[in-house]
């Protein structure tokens, strides 16, 4: 993508509602911050860039993304340390797979400038937003959608990118129970799966609302051809330990998104000198497992929950329950260090962390 500069327009809100917002009762993704961020494709380069208050946005009702579904979106955080700092993690990765995701939907790249620069200024002019102590932070949700208004299915020549923000509380408050899901499927080989795309999340609402009625927080996804290999938990990536060997599914099927929080703790297990495989994992491995008693952990992986225990899985009308996670080894030490490098409390030794 050929380097350009971008003139950010910056028009700030005359009517701030941070007063308004009550930073102890915090829910995940309840409340927006007073700016956003809008850029604008079309004729074949990024032209309008601005920073403008929070607001509704008019669109054609024959904007192709209401009918053909080019919408892609990202997830990150930033976090306050104890001296006021702001931390963002890995931002560099989330535009890295945004424009991977663009790529498999047709979809226009967003240079780096627009994305990693625009966010440190959005957030930089709502710093205030961010919000202090242990389990909050400011979500940041980046996203991109078709925005020409035709009918006929063709990859669109006008996009629209944006980022809003949210300050939020932890997305889990405790340990979660899953169901293994055999009928329904998130993605197939072949498919876009591996992108973080809408039309990934709109798939998974039916299943998943289903295994809510039945008593379950979230699906354990299984691959589409046999339901025989699990894939993802809900909407993160899956972590297990069976004996003293880590295990997480492989993403050789492109069928399983490439989380950050994932490739992050990957990298940690190693550096820490554990033994970490990414393989195919059948679920008749761990139902052997959870008999045995040698599956000492599970979890899902992600930037909404960071770790998400996981204190019981239903698997074919049985409920299999596991160990009190608080004793559990290597999910609570990589989640305190993931926590703690987020704030400043931890050395980046990876270059992982950017300041705002």
């Amino acid at each position: 993508m050929p380097d350009k500069n971008y003139d950010f327009k910056i028009e700030k809100t005359t009517h701030s509602r941070l007063k308004e917002i009550d930073f102890d009762a915090l829910q995940f993704g309840r409340v927006f911050s007073d700016h956003m961020l809008l850029a604008e494709f079309e004729e074949g380069e990024w032209k309008s860039v601005k920073i403008q208050p929070y607001q509704e946005l008019a669109f054609s009702p024959a904007s192709c993304v209401f009918h053909y579904g080019q919408a892609i979106f990202e997830g990150l955080k930033a976090h306050k340390t104890a001296s006021g700092e702001i931390l963002i993690f890995r931002p560099d990765q989330n535009l890295e797979r945004m424009n991977k995701s663009a790529r498999r939907l047709c979809m226009a790249e967003v240079p780096e400038e627009i994305f990693i620069d625009g966010i440190k200024k959005l957030i930089d002019i709502d710093r205030n937003w961010v919000p202090d102590g242990d389990g909050k932070s400011l979500y940041i949700r980046p996203f991109l959608i078709a925005d020409d208004d035709f009918l006929g299915v063709k990859p669109s020549a006008k996009y629209k990118f944006m980022v809003i923000t949210s300050p939020t509380a932890n997305y889990y408050s405790g340990a979660v129970k899953v169901k293994v899901e055999r009928t329904y499927s998130r993605a197939c080989e072949g498919g876009i799966g591996a992108a973080k795309a809408a039309a990934n999340y709109a798939a998974s609402l039916y299943p998943a609302q289903q295994a809510q009625k039945a008593g379950y927080h979230q699906l354990i996804w299984t691959d589409a051809k046999e339901h025989k290999f699990i894939e993802e938990s809900g909407t993160m990536n899956l972590m297990l330990r069976i004996g003293d060997q880590l295990v997480t599914p492989s993403l050789d099927a492109q069928t399983i998104l490439p989380g950050i929080t994932r490739a992050s703790i990957v990298a940690l297990a190693k550096n820490w000198g554990y033994d970490i495989v990414e393989r195919k994992v059948a679920v008749d491995e761990i139902v052997e497992a959870l008999n045995n008693k040698t599956l000492k952990e599970a979890f899902g992986m992600g930037t909404a929950a960071t770790i998400a225990p996981i204190e019981l899985i239903g698997i074919d009308g049985v409920d299999y329950e596991l160990s009190d996670f608080h004793n559990w080894d290597f999910a609570n030490k990589v989640k305190n260090h993931l926590e703690g490098l987020k704030r400043g409390k931890v050395a980046d030794e990876f270059n992982w962390i950017q300041k705002v």
